[in-house]
């Protein structure tokens, strides 16, 4: 029938009827089953349509003891979360972690950013590059003026922003660059960079906030955060301001009203050096130069926790979307912390084995190697291997080049 139909040879899984696949999805578990919905929109549809997921669910449910009346109470969307939210917590636990490392520029690298499967890396020198998660393979390069100097950067699906010194400047994906004009006098020099179209928000010298619009290429609002530098920044999807200064204060403002809504303080006066904001939870997480972490809650404006997790600078804070259970934590003491959202305990931490690769593979566009990681013990001596300025991502600071290694839970922990 197939020779007669025309259709060459070969076997194609739209050719499975909707009964047969049914069947074989039936043999999964809760997490294979969840990752066959991305594989085709026919098999999402199935999956969906024959409600294979939420049957699991509930038998989960009924396996843990979970009473009836619970179950009612939350959808089952919700519940898949949670036990996802909870498993990969785990793994951040006990999971093995193996390491991939490539190097991605020739000289030193001070930030990346990481969305969507890509990693936009730069600010050493006067390129930035763009490479697939998948691959490890470099997608495009975006240049900068050799008369400016590239201090920060964001990106969304269709461009790169960058902070020029005292000048905003836009690269389209297709690699056509543009660079706002600035007038002598409205724009102090600029230390950090947050981006959520069609606004870029600037943290400046002068302890102010300045948004920009990309379309209209001028600064629609200036806003008084703090009285010293503004170190970073977060932005949340309900237009909030979260900064973080060098005198240790954090100020939230809200971009329809151009006034601070409240001031956070830590206990110290160490400078504030990264910060992350959960949207999901509201909580508002703050890394310091002197190694201490803290957590508000934006609703009550209150302080939760504060720890020390390092003796040295913690140069950034990151957790998964949806995730409210764990936070990541890198500084330059070379170790990367997993910690509790809701107490601020380290749960974990690894470091690079200096054992050599245990597999590596090279193409025209990258050398990459896969190591692995060690899981240290509480009473383990911190020692000074790498510093890891962008989380899961660790930075050598000891040579004159710049290797990134991302940090991949290994398939069978998960």
């Amino acid at each position: 029938m197939r020779k007669r139909s025309g259709v060459r040879g070969g076997t194609r899984t739209e050719w499975l009827e909707h009964d047969i696949l049914c069947i074989i999805f039936s043999f999964l578990d809760v997490f294979d089953l969840v990752r066959c919905t991305a594989v085709c929109k026919s098999w999402n549809a199935v999956i969906k349509k024959s409600e294979l997921l939420q049957a699991l669910y509930f038998k989960l449910r009924r396996d843990s003891g979970e009473s009836s009346s619970s179950r009612q109470r939350k959808s089952w969307e919700l519940g898949l979360q949670e036990i996802a939210m909870k498993h990969h917590s785990l793994c951040l636990q006990r999971g093995r972690v193996d390491i991939h490392q490539w190097k991605a520029h020739s000289v030193g690298v001070d930030q990346c950013r990481m969305k969507m499967g890509l990693l936009l890396t730069g600010v050493g020198d006067k390129v930035m590059r763009l490479w697939s998660l998948d691959s490890y393979k470099c997608q495009e390069e975006y240049h900068v003026p050799d008369t400016a100097t590239l201090v920060d950067f964001d990106f969304d699906e269709s461009k790169i922003v960058g902070l020029l010194g005292t000048r905003v400047g836009i690269w389209g994906r297709n690699g056509k660059r543009s660079i706002f004009p600035s007038r002598e006098g409205t724009f102090s020099k600029g230390l950090c960079l947050r981006y959520i179209d069609p606004e870029a928000v600037i943290g400046c010298q002068d302890g102010t906030a300045r948004v920009f619009d990309m379309y209209s290429r001028t600064c629609s609002q200036i806003i008084k955060m703090h009285s010293g530098p503004v170190t970073c920044l977060a932005l949340s999807d309900d237009q909030l301001i979260v900064s973080g200064s060098s005198l240790g204060s954090i100020s939230i403002s809200n971009l329809s009203s151009d006034q601070r809504v409240a001031t956070l303080r830590s206990t110290d006066s160490a400078g504030i050096r990264t910060l992350c904001f959960n949207p999901s939870s509201h909580l508002v997480f703050a890394g310091t130069t002197v190694g201490y972490t803290y957590c508000w809650d934006l609703r009550t404006m209150k302080s939760l926790w504060g720890t020390r997790i390092s003796s040295n600078v913690v140069y950034s804070l990151n957790h998964l979307q949806s995730d409210n259970s764990t936070l990541v934590a890198g500084g330059i003491d070379g170790v990367l912390r997993v910690l509790n959202q809701d107490t601020g305990k380290v749960l974990s931490r690894f470091v690079i084995s200096d054992e050599r690769s245990i597999s590596s593979s090279r193409d025209i566009h990258v050398f990459t190697e896969k190591k692995r990681g060690i899981r240290q013990s509480e009473d383990t001596e911190n020692v000074e291997i790498q510093h890891v300025t962008e989380l899961l991502y660790y930075l050598d600071g000891y040579s004159n080049h710049v290797e990134f290694v991302q940090l991949l839970w290994d398939q069978r922990a998960l």
